[in-house]
């Protein structure tokens, strides 16, 4: 009887053991006062104060750069290129092939021609003051005419005319080609005086562009114009994105009086009647940025109208589109979030076997 009472608390005494063994392992441990530099005393009431943490901070909210200020992707525009220059003379430089084929005639072949009829007409009314002067002509001629001067000056300017029309015909079909079918649409309307516009084969979003003014001039809440945002008069607060190497189809149309939608670099003026719309297409073959102007008398602040074109790659206009709220032209519509799976094609009703009518060729069944 004794042995067993011993036997006992032995098994009585470790199990008490096992339990407190597991106690303390499951207690958890005791936060570790920081260590004090060399030199440093902590006081006891310090060691044991509680290790205060500080929260985690929210990371900032990311901006989609395709939402910037400007309305468009981060391109400053560059000095000289789409846009005028103190005291040059000539056309701008074209990135359009409209635009260089314009700017070759204009350069090579109607300048030329102008400036030798201008430099015959000034050096025959000098010979001919010269000439016929009194001095040397005391008795005036009663000549009335003569048919040689008269066929003459009669055929010659008949050829020239001719000769100019041959490029100028094929440069005017140029202008006014229909846009392709994989090309983008851009709508532009005229308003006393700002322009807005739309994107319809992109979703049919619209943008509102209006000119920013200078630092003095804003009202409280407007943005001033910077150098980044391009010269002045001519920077606006949305720009018009458009790709490049795709074809480009402009629309234009007004809401009140007529106004024109002008790009010199694009070689582009076309008139914005309300009532219709007018349509030309143009092909931009270089990224930057490109200012233009309303090129139609239409109010007090005719000068007011802006027009700033952001030209970018395909890629990147495809995310500016999107960043809109607007759809990529091609792409696929994404599939509905609630809408249910579809069945699979090859799944059989649950009651096949009663009704499935027998395969062709199948051995029909003993009734």
């Amino acid at each position: 009887m004794t042995g067993r009472m011993t036997g006992l608390k032995t098994i009585a005494i470790a199990a008490g053991l096992m339990l407190a063994s597991v106690a303390q392992a499951a207690a958890p441990a005791p936060e570790q006062a920081p260590a004090a530099a060399p030199g440093v005393t902590i006081s006891a009431e310090t060691a044991a104060a509680p290790a205060t943490t500080t929260p985690p901070t929210a990371a900032p909210a990311t901006v989609d750069p395709m939402l910037a200020d400007n309305g468009g992707p981060a391109i400053a525009p560059v000095t000289g290129v789409g846009q005028p220059v103190d005291k040059f003379m000539g056309v701008q430089d074209q990135v359009t092939p409209t635009g260089r084929r314009a700017a070759w005639m204009h350069d090579v072949i109607l300048m030329p021609v102008i400036t030798a009829i201008s430099i015959f007409v000034l050096l025959l009314l000098m010979y001919a003051m010269w000439r016929y002067r009194r001095a040397a002509n005391p008795v005036a001629s009663k000549t009335s005419h003569n048919t040689t001067i008269e066929v003459i000056w009669t055929l010659a300017p008949v050829v020239i005319l001719v000769l100019i029309a041959v490029p100028s015909i094929g440069l005017l079909q140029a202008q006014f080609k229909p846009a392709p079918a994989n090309a983008i649409t851009l709508k532009a309307i005229g308003n006393q005086w700002y322009w807005s516009y739309q994107y319809p084969d992109n979703g049919g979003f619209e943008i509102t562009s209006n000119m920013l003014k200078e630092k003095g001039a804003t009202a409280p809440g407007e943005r001033a114009r910077t150098d980044a945002d391009g010269p002045a008069l001519l920077a606006t607060d949305n720009r018009i994105v458009l790709p490049v190497g795709v074809p480009i189809r402009l629309l234009t149309t007004s809401n009140d009086v007529i106004h024109a939608w002008a790009m010199p670099a694009f070689w582009i003026k076309l008139d914005a009647i309300p009532g219709r719309i007018n349509e030309t297409s143009f092909t931009i073959e270089k990224p930057g940025v490109y200012f233009g102007q309303c090129s139609e008398l239409c109010g007090a602040r005719h000068g007011y109208m802006p027009i700033t074109v952001a030209a970018v790659d395909k890629a990147t206009f495809d995310k500016w589109v999107v960043a809109k709220g607007g759809t990529v032209k091609g792409a696929a519509p994404a599939p509905a979030a609630d809408a249910p799976p579809a069945p699979a094609a090859d799944a059989a009703p649950a009651n096949a076997t009663d009704t499935a009518a027998p395969a062709a060729g199948a051995p029909q069944a003993d009734k």
